[in-house]
């Protein structure tokens, strides 16, 4: 059954850092791509970034590029999400998909992805 389990989300002031990770389980990790999305209260879930199989192709959203790294560790079965000068407009609950199929090419769109993890909250104070 495939899983993924986010974690190392919390409380941050303006400009601090934060580093998620997402532990898959399930699946031939290394075969697909990994996305990380995000949702803030009243929003759409929207696209943050992306990592393609076994890795190295990063896609990025406009307001976090720059900021935010994308890594994966195949060896753990694990991605990571690095969140560096964080801003109030970053709080939300951010999840991590699969890929739907495998070797999937990279992408932005969200109906391409699946298996969503339950999410990490990530709160940015002013």
């Amino acid at each position: 059954q495939v899983h993924a389990v986010e974690s190392g989300g919390g409380l941050v002031q303006a400009g601090g850092s934060l580093r998620l990770s997402c532990a898959a389980s399930g699946y031939t990790f290394t075969l697909y791509t990994m996305g990380w999305f995000r949702q803030a209260p009243g929003k759409e879930r929207e696209f943050v970034a992306s990592i393609g199989w076994p890795g190295g192709s990063r896609l990025y959203a406009d307001s976090v590029k720059g900021r935010f790294t994308i890594s994966r560790d195949n060896a753990k079965n694990t991605g990571y999400l690095q969140l560096n000068s964080l801003k109030p407009e970053d709080t939300a609950v951010y999840y991590c998909a699969r890929g739907r199929e495998w070797k999937q090419p990279i992408t932005t769109r969200l109906p391409d992805y699946g298996y969503w993890g339950q999410g990490t909250q990530v709160t940015v104070s002013s």
